[in-house]
């Protein structure tokens, strides 16, 4: 991973053009060949992005990141501050606790829990980033991510939408769309995954465990 502290300025050229004015950013080059640009007050969301495949030319004070469709991401650079690259190796990837991996064990065993007519293809179906908790078809036949989460927070929509864009570039899967499968999903979590055309599923644990509450309820 490349890591550059610069003054720049940043224009974005593609199906909408966007500016970014003359600030001191931080510019993320990762192995995959993708690049994104990040301000101190964001959070973990850059301000602008070009995820791979695409190419990166450097000449003296301007990037140009260029991927397949002819969309550009120019960087003008006015001063950089610190240029340092690390060698991160292979991450083994996040370690489910024992009751989101249970949970996705037994939707495994019960895909209809997802959608009428669902069944499994298989469990941990790996992808170049990593593995996606379920693949499975819908009644229509259609290719499904499923990502599994005991409680389902913005992190967990990015993670699978960076598994579908990378799923429909496969032309045996595509198209295949989404499910956030969770115990609870969170407000925000909900509104961007709508928004990315993700299906959301609150799941109950329990009652797919096979145990009924007994306790009295007024509803």
């Amino acid at each position: 991973m490349r890591l550059v502290i610069a003054k720049c300025s940043v224009d974005y050229v593609g199906r909408l053009s966007a500016h970014l004015p003359l600030a001191t950013r931080l510019l993320m080059v990762k192995a995959d060949g993708s690049v994104s640009i990040h301000a101190d007050d964001r959070a973990y969301k850059p301000l602008n992005w070009m995820s791979p495949p695409c190419r990166l030319e450097e000449a003296p004070g301007v990037w140009r990141v260029v991927n397949k469709a002819g969309e550009e991401l120019r960087i003008n650079l006015e001063e950089i501050l610190q240029d340092t690259s690390y060698e991160l190796g292979v991450d083994p990837g996040l370690r489910k606790d024992g009751v989101e991996a249970h949970l996705q064990e037994l939707l495994a065993a019960n895909p209809e829990t997802l959608g009428e007519g669902f069944t499994l293809v298989r469990r941990e179906y790996m992808t170049a980033i990593g593995p996606v908790d379920l693949l499975c078809r819908d009644a229509n036949s259609g290719a499904v991510a499923v990502e599994v989460k005991r409680r389902g927070e913005i992190d967990g929509v990015e993670q699978l939408t960076r598994y579908l864009e990378l799923m429909n570039r496969d032309p045996l899967l595509a198209p295949v769309t989404g499910v956030f499968a969770a115990q609870e999903i969170k407000p925000q979590a909900r509104v961007l995954a709508t928004d990315r055309g993700i299906r959301c599923v609150v799941v109950d644990y329990d009652r797919l465990r096979g145990i009924v509450r007994d306790e009295l309820t007024l509803f």
